[in-house]
């Protein structure tokens, strides 16, 4: 490997893609391609980027596997970087593995924490979890460090761990310091602001209130009978029943969850579960089968009793109730938590993140991009959905995160 190419491959690991692209942007070269690709994706020039680092795949010769790898893990990262969650996780893993068996572990490493990240992204935080489990940081340079304590950190977040995710988020400010990468610092800085800020709306018999991640953390654990429709489910410590497949069911247990201990008119709940207005001898029927089946999966946590004017639910051994509520009223809010994050999103890769369907996604993007809530440029399959961050809210428990019964 020349000087230049040397200097090049250095200040690109400095974040310095300027300084990179002075020393190699007119050479055609195998590991010049592939160096110009890597700081042109550090750009954000993804397309560039992309097509760059495929170039020098297929310049490198066939005795050349560790380059090539590097070259596919590269675009992983861009692709991930660019929110193209569809790319082939198939050649990423086998990638690794021919960087695993050349010793090369330290690019080894950063495909698994690709790998990690996108699971991540997606919410299958037990197989993000595990893949995390198998690569031990120790060794490596002080910017991989930081990869994997996000990831930690992550995960912690949507499982609403806040302790564990500011330890975290803790030990990556001092390996980004150590790293001396300004963007990575950044990126640091932003994750940590997720902690101070709302996480989601309390809904009690004192009022309501904004919560922090750490105090939905207390309140989860408090032994408080908790209506969540942040996740829609009911919970109490380590009990959880899951309503995300039950609409109607989640709807009635909110609306007796925020009226407790009172009860709630038998019009009320027919009008918040079933949008009737003018109720009759079938929607009566209805509503008390539906009652029915919210007591059957309630049954040990909560009990639901009739009244003379409605239904009022009770909770066990004299547990107070509360509801857990998005911190913003909004029908499409899981859509805007995942285009808060900045990056611009194709409808697939949404729908891929949210586990919904591309067209469910596609009418929800509609109905935003009609209110003036996000903004898209590209045209058919190259179109990009944006919006700015939610001012002053963190999304984490807007993000998916399976819970037990889905």
């Amino acid at each position: 490997m020349d000087s230049l190419i040397t200097a090049a491959a250095r200040a690109l690991a400095m974040g310095d893609p300027f300084g990179a692209l002075n020393r190699v942007a007119l050479r055609e070269d195998a590991p010049a391609l592939a160096l110009r690709g890597i700081a042109m994706g550090q750009l954000g020039d993804f397309a560039k980027a992309k097509s760059l680092l495929r170039r020098a795949a297929r310049a490198f010769g066939p005795r050349e596997a560790m380059a090539r790898a590097r070259c596919v893990v590269a675009e992983a990262e861009v692709a991930l970087v660019s929110r193209d969650l569809a790319f082939p996780t198939k050649e990423l893993a086998a990638a690794r593995a021919v960087l695993e068996a050349h010793g090369d572990n330290t690019n080894a490493a950063h495909a698994g924490y690709l790998e990690a990240r996108r699971l991540l992204l997606i919410g299958r935080l037990d197989e993000a979890e595990r893949r995390l489990a198998r690569l031990d940081p120790a060794p490596f340079p002080p910017a991989l460090r930081v990869a994997h304590e996000l990831a930690l950190a992550g995960i912690a977040m949507r499982r609403i761990r806040a302790k564990t995710a500011r330890t975290a988020l803790d030990s990556a400010r001092d390996a980004a310091r150590r790293a001396g990468i300004p963007a990575l610092a950044a990126e640091v800085e932003t994750a940590a602001a997720t902690l101070s800020a709302p996480a989601a709306r309390l809904i009690a018999r004192e009022g309501e209130r904004t919560l922090r991640l750490d105090q939905v953390e207390a309140l989860l654990d408090s032994g408080a009978l908790i209506i969540d429709a942040c996740r829609n489910a009911v919970r109490q410590k380590d009990r959880i029943v899951s309503l995300s497949r039950r609409p109607v069911l989640f709807a009635l247990a909110r609306a007796l969850g925020e009226a407790w201990p009172q009860d709630v008119p038998r019009a009320v709940l027919l009008a918040k579960a079933f949008g009737a207005r003018f109720a009759d001898e079938s929607h009566r029927a209805r509503l008390r089968v539906e009652i029915g089946r919210l007591r059957r999966l309630l049954r040990g946590i909560a009990a639901v009793n009739a009244t003379p004017e409605g239904f009022a639910i009770a909770p066990r051994a004299g547990a107070d109730i509360a509801v857990l509520a998005r911190p913003v009223d909004e029908d499409h809010a899981p859509t805007l938590a995942v285009l808060a994050d900045g990056e611009s999103w194709s409808s697939s890769a949404l729908a891929l993140a949210l586990g919904a369907s591309q067209r469910t996604v596609q009418r929800a993007l509609d109905d935003l991009a009609a209110a003036g809530k996000v903004q898209f440029f590209g045209r058919g399959r190259a179109r990009r959905w944006v919006m700015p961050p939610l001012p002053g809210f963190a999304t984490p428990l807007l993000l998916p995160a399976s819970l037990p019964g889905d």
